[in-house]
């Protein structure tokens, strides 16, 4: 499949490995299918692309030729074209990572500040503070991200292995070093592992366990996050004291703090339960141990410096003495090889140590169940470290001994790194965090205490008080919450209250609703529990309720006590999900925007220390996008140093599993952290809001009736079901988790935000993405100077403008012509005429307020990509409707064509790059 784009559009390099990935999988076709299958994927390839530029005089001539070609295609060619294009967005998209990578890395070599760069964001707040209020900020740092286990990665986990073996032999490429030989050689592993990729089975034909999904995450963890997270140290560290880096204490705590989902989210996944939380961390503490065991193994093999010229202090000969009485055998044989180099021998006993706690704290859980939290440890594990701190200690000591003797630098290098990593990790690798559904608690007490349900003063004093003697539970609900609690107390006896302390309650409501987590906390673990019980609102109407919600439940006396014993920190979460489905893109978006000022005012009236958890999605329906313009988007006084986000399904991989884009990813949030909480861009924020919001909230309300006149109205449920492949999707084993709350029949209040949003991008309307946005911005639009006012909100105001990049990039990636005939299946005119009238109308107004010619037309890397990719999602779409109405048609499971349809849906994922 040769590249079809204009060689000036771009890049030589990216044009070079594009054009090469596509003729070895056009030969891979060859070899497979015959001349045959690629001269029909060729003539589809060039349909498609005559289709996209055809005038508009002859565009129904084109879509003609695509349909009457994709009609040709029996089910056996159809199946070998789809998956054709979907290895082909596989591989660019390959290709597009790869060129990032060689960007990223020419522009640090410039020697100027790169945009977006730690040393970009410390020049920034020097300038607005000092050196003290640098200092004062990075001391409150906190980045937080949370992986979760939403089930919106299509690809198989073998896929993501080919690809990532097809990514390193295209690196290697780049090197200039390579010879002829090494060259072809490298080509040859290229066309062997396309060959791997094409005859690897897209589809998963097992849905994975919330285990499978823990194993999947610690494996990116293995795989980059572990070695990321000191070079993102390492980094900050040059951007504050130059080439002094590493050569002495850093001037910052290390402000990285990974959570997890996966193993702990029970919110409408009755696969996730008390025990699944237990084995979850056992798997995370044998990664983090395993890691933190061979690091310090690989320092001390190379800490050879001898004790002649760097004497030990006696405090570690006094630690060395102990450790080797308790690990006699291997002491003495490290003794043997190393009689004169103490740290070399410390450092190695250290690893003795870490192997002695894996063995005690996890056992052997890789190939079965045995060991790990099932039993009670030993305290302290025998041999070993009772935590990451007992860790640290030693390191330190190791530290200060080198440093003493006058080698700061071998004791701040690659030492640091392995101290960075366990501050940063513990034993527990990132924190677990515990996610349920207010009305499970409800029933949960109903049957437990039926009196004290919705009695938040009631249920505060059983937390405070404790239950009578005689409450227990009988089974069902009550039983599988109180043994979640108790799995959450066994965690922390094994690991460390920071394992796992927090207990996040979807669809937070009132005080009672986070009372109760406490009461129930109390039953299950009455010698006492450390629990952050965090709110989750998601509604819009829940969002503008929030503060009060929050007044009445800190004004409980238990609750008031724990926050004083907190140093008045506390946590709550925004769910951009649901609020989006509910009130539409633009209201919900404003909604969450005022709700993160009231929480922050709220907050600071109350003298409180808050943290907001943002729950956004990958997709831009759900409130995915950059995150770093996203921080600088947040309401005044909202970020305050710490930033804490979801990272989903195929974001996790996107982000990650690439250690140049994963360490660009965390550098792009710390800068937006650091710089959204000067005092200069609080002022610019707050002028901005003063003269823009009531103009936004106009819109808003404009936006918000549209969107509930389209998904209110009569039918528009069944009529969503015809016009996607929601019921479809259902087939795709994406992950643990159901695609909807509860059961039932099909309605879109039980409909989760995920398969809402994926459904809407598979038959290219996107429409969670942006409808109803032309209706707000006209509003204000045809009032007098109303073009003037867009402008300026957009240019000045962080908040306004990151919303509208985000419904650009979802009109760029939507498609009228394409989607068409995935509208008619609904059969409801009345509809397509509404969606398609506010596409127009919202393409046209946002291209107003941009001032560019066409969407993107200001962000050509973006647009490139986009251009790139259209005609091949087209073909894919275009095969996905044939079959998707004759699926239905045939009125059964569908075998290989249902198989089809979902192979086409990968396709399409990949080709855009999203899912929900």
């Amino acid at each position: 499949m040769p590249e079809r784009r204009d060689p000036a559009a771009m890049p030589a390099p990216l044009r070079r490995d594009v054009g090469l990935l596509g003729r070895l999988l056009g030969r891979v076709l060859e070899e497979s299918g015959g001349p045959a299958l690629l001269a029909d994927v060729e003539r589809l390839r060039h349909a498609t692309i005559a289709l996209r530029g055809a005038g508009a005089g002859d565009r129904e001539a084109a879509r003609a030729e695509v349909v009457e070609l994709v009609a040709a295609f029996d089910l056996d060619r159809a199946e070998l074209v789809a998956r054709a294009f979907t290895v082909y967005f596989q591989l660019v998209n390959l290709a597009e990572e790869q060129h990032r990578v060689r960007t990223l890395r020419e522009r640090s070599r410039d020697g100027g500040t790169v945009r977006e760069s730690f040393e970009a964001a410390v020049q920034e707040v020097r300038a607005a503070g000092g050196d003290a209020g640098l200092a004062a900020l990075l001391d409150r740092l906190e980045v937080m991200p949370v992986l979760t286990a939403h089930p919106t990665e299509a690809r198989r986990r073998a896929v993501v292995d080919a690809l990532l073996r097809i990514g390193g032999l295209l690196a290697r490429l780049d090197d200039p070093g390579l010879s002829a030989a090494e060259e072809a050689d490298t080509h040859r592993r290229l066309l062997e592992e396309i060959t791997v990729l094409w005859r690897t089975e897209q589809l998963r034909r097992e849905r994975p366990t919330p285990l499978d999904e823990v194993r999947t995450v610690a494996a990116v963890f293995d795989a980059t996050v572990f070695q990321l997270v000191p070079d993102v140290y390492r980094s900050l560290e040059r951007a504050l004291v130059g080439d002094a880096a590493g050569t002495r204490q850093p001037p910052f705590r290390p402000y990285l703090r990974w959570g997890s989902w996966v193993g702990g989210d029970r919110d409408g996944n009755p696969n996730v339960t008390a025990a699944t939380t237990t084995a979850a961390m056992t798997v995370q503490a044998d990664h983090v141990l395993r890691g933190l065991e061979a690091a310090a193994r690989r320092i001390g093999r190379s800490l050879t410096v001898s004790a002649a010229s760097t004497p030990p202090t006696p405090a570690l000969l006094a630690s060395l003495a102990g450790d080797e009485a308790a690990f006699p055998g291997p002491a003495a044989a490290i003794r043997r090889r190393s009689p004169d180099e103490p740290h070399r021998r410390k450092l190695l006993l250290v690893a003795e140590r870490l192997a002695a706690t894996r063995a005690c704290l996890v056992g052997e859980p890789a190939g079965g169940s045995s060991g790990g939290l099932g039993s009670s440890p030993p305290d302290p594990p025998a041999g070993g470290y009772r935590g990451a701190e007992e860790l640290l200690a030693d390191l330190r000591l190791v530290q200060g001994s080198l440093a003493a003797a006058g080698a700061a630098r071998v004791a701040y290098g690659e030492l640091q790194r392995l101290a960075w990593q366990a501050e940063t990790f513990g034993f527990h690798l990132a924190s677990l965090e515990v996610r349920q559904h207010a009305s499970v608690h409800e029933r949960a007490l109903a049957e437990l205490a039926p009196d004290a349900v919705g009695d938040a003063a009631a249920l505060d004093r059983l937390a405070t008080d404790g239950w009578p003697a005689h409450s227990r539970a009988t089974g069902g609900v009550a039983e599988e919450t109180l043994a979640t609690l108790r799995a959450m107390a066994e965690v922390q006896k094994g690991f460390g209250t920071a394992a796992c302390r927090r207990y996040v309650v979807s669809f937070s409501r009132s005080a009672a609703d986070l009372a109760a987590v406490r009461a129930l906390a109390r039953l299950a673990v009455p010698g006492g529990l450390a629990l952050d019980v965090v709110p989750l609102f998601e509604s819009r109407a829940d969002l503008e309720a929030a503060p009060e919600v929050l007044d009445a439940y800190v004004a409980l006396p238990g609750v008031a006590a724990w926050l004083q014993e907190r140093g008045r920190r506390l946590e709550v979460m925004l769910g951009y999900s649901d609020s989006a489905k509910d009130a539409g893109f633009l209201a919900a978006n404003l909604a969450l925007y005022r709700a993160q000022g009231a929480l922050a005012a709220w907050a600071g009236r109350r003298g409180v220390d808050l943290t907001l958890f943002h729950g956004r999605g990958g997709a831009l329906g759900r409130g995915g996008g950059p995150a770093g313009r996203a921080v600088r988007g947040q309401a005044p006084g909202s970020v305050a140093g710490r930033f804490k986000v979801t990272e989903q399904g195929e974001v996790i991989f996107a982000r990650y599993g690439n250690p140049a884009i994963g360490h660009r990813h965390l550098e792009q949030v710390t800068n937006a952290v650091l710089g959204a909480s000067t005092p200069g861009a609080l002022a610019a924020l707050r002028a901005a809001e003063a003269r823009f919001l009531p103009a936004a909230a106009r819109m808003a309300a404009a936006s918000e009736a549209a969107w509930r006149d389209l998904v209110e109205g009569d039918g528009f449920a069944e009529f969503f079901a015809r016009v996607t492949p929601i019921r479809e999707l259902g087939l795709l084993q994406l992950g643990s988790r159901p695609a909807r709350r509860g059961g039932g029949g099909f309605d879109l209040a039980g409909l989760r935000a995920i398969p809402w949003v994926f459904a809407w991008s598979q038959n290219r309307c996107n429409l969670p993405g942006w409808y109803g946005l032309g209706a707000g911005l006209a509003t204000v639009a045809g009032e007098p100077g109303g073009t003037a006012t867009l402008r300026a909100m957009h240019r000045e105001w962080p908040f306004f403008r990151s919303l509208i990049e985000n419904a650009e990039m979802s009109l760029a990636k939507a498609d009228p012509l394409v989607a068409e005939p995935y509208l008619r299946l609904g059969d409801r005119p009345d509809l397509v005429a509404a969606i398609r009238e506010e596409f127009r109308r919202t393409r046209a107004l946002v291209l107003e307020v941009t001032g560019a010619e066409r969407l993107l037309g200001h962000r050509p890397v973006l647009r490139r990509a986009v251009d790139l990719r259209n005609p091949y999602v087209d073909a894919l779409s275009f095969l996905q409707v044939r079959f998707l109405a004759e699926l239905r048609a045939a009125a059964a499971d569908g075998g290989r064509m249902a198989d089809l349809v979902l192979l086409t849906v990968n396709g399409v994922a990949a080709g855009l790059q999203n899912t929900g």
